[in-house]
């Protein structure tokens, strides 16, 4: 891939960046189209009078009518583009035909990730993952490509599609233009991000956590994976973890539409991503909603989690 220098880098767009790149055409203009529905997700955003919908989601959670505005975006989006198979959301409690069936890809979303922090005005994001395979067969063979959005004071797209993981930036002129290209984690950060309540965590969770605090790291968390993945991604290094509970084995974190997009990404930027002992990219899914508990961001730090899991307190 050719390397854009740092004088024309602002002026290279999505379209152009994922040419040069030798993306293939399906995949391009695929990757390119849910760029462009981050537009219309980001306006019904900025449009929205924060009000919950008034029921809850297939996981009994309280849903917001953002999170079926954007997964009606998304699913409608999909429906004629004649690139995508299969649709699957986490507002959805079964897998979607959106094409005739001989479309190479499937995509999973998380539709708007954090939406809860809408209301505190947070920056909140879509999560997507691009499977040349239907998604019975997810995981790390079939995942092609993987993307976030991130509606926050900038829309930002960070996407990879095996060529390593990029940042674009919706300019004024409604494009996305490059801002930094093949990110690159750093082999130690100094940030962490910490889900879960701590009276919940396990005993050798809880070790791991005390190594970082006595090293000094400090602590980030939104309560938005987007946000806090983001962060990690940009300031070059950190961790994020959301891990197993005294009361949640398999912590809170869904498997197919949040860990393994962003373990594609993360990866492809150097870093590491774990439930602690296996590979997040290497777990086969079982059912739509499994979840796994996470480590996630900097080779240092997820493999010093592997080191505290795997001792016996």
């Amino acid at each position: 891939m050719e390397n854009i220098s740092d004088a024309t880098r602002g002026f290279v767009d999505l379209r152009r960046h994922m040419w040069i790149a030798g993306i293939e055409t399906e995949l391009r203009r695929l990757i390119w189209q849910i760029a462009v529905t981050g537009k219309y997700i980001s306006a019904k955003i900025h449009e929205s009078n924060r009000k919950l919908a008034g029921f809850r989601n297939i996981y009994d959670e309280e849903q917001l009518a953002l999170d079926r505005s954007a997964d009606e975006i998304l699913q409608s989006q999909f429906q004629f583009s004649g690139f995508v198979r299969e649709y699957s959301s986490e507002e959805q409690s079964e897998i979607i035909q959106v094409g005739k069936g001989n479309e190479q890809y499937s995509v999973t979303a998380d539709p708007l990730d954090g939406s809860s922090l809408v209301d505190t005005n947070l920056a909140v994001g879509t999560i997507i993952g691009i499977h040349k395979e239907p998604l019975s067969e997810g995981d790390k063979k079939t995942l092609v490509a993987a993307m976030y959005i991130t509606y926050g004071p900038l829309i930002t797209m960070v996407y990879s599609a095996g060529k390593g993981t990029h940042e674009f930036v919706l300019n004024r002129e409604g494009e996305y233009v490059l801002s930094e290209e093949r990110i690159m984690l750093n082999e130690r950060g100094s940030i962490y991000s910490l889900g879960g309540l701590r009276k919940d965590w396990l005993p050798e969770h809880l070790k791991f956590i005390e190594f970082l605090e006595r090293e000094g790291y400090k602590l980030r968390y939104s309560g938005g994976f987007v946000p806090d993945i983001n962060q990690i991604l940009i300031k070059r290094g950190g961790v994020f973890t959301y891990p197993a509970l005294k009361n949640k084995s398999m912590g809170k974190l869904r498997l197919i539409f949040e860990l393994q997009p962003m373990a594609f990404l993360i990866t492809q930027a150097g870093g590491m991503a774990t439930n602690g002992k296996e590979d997040i990219l290497l777990i086969k899914p079982e059912s739509l909603d499994q979840r796994s508990p996470i480590y996630i961001g900097s080779r240092f730090e997820v493999e010093k989690a592997k080191e505290f899991l795997s001792k016996t307190l």
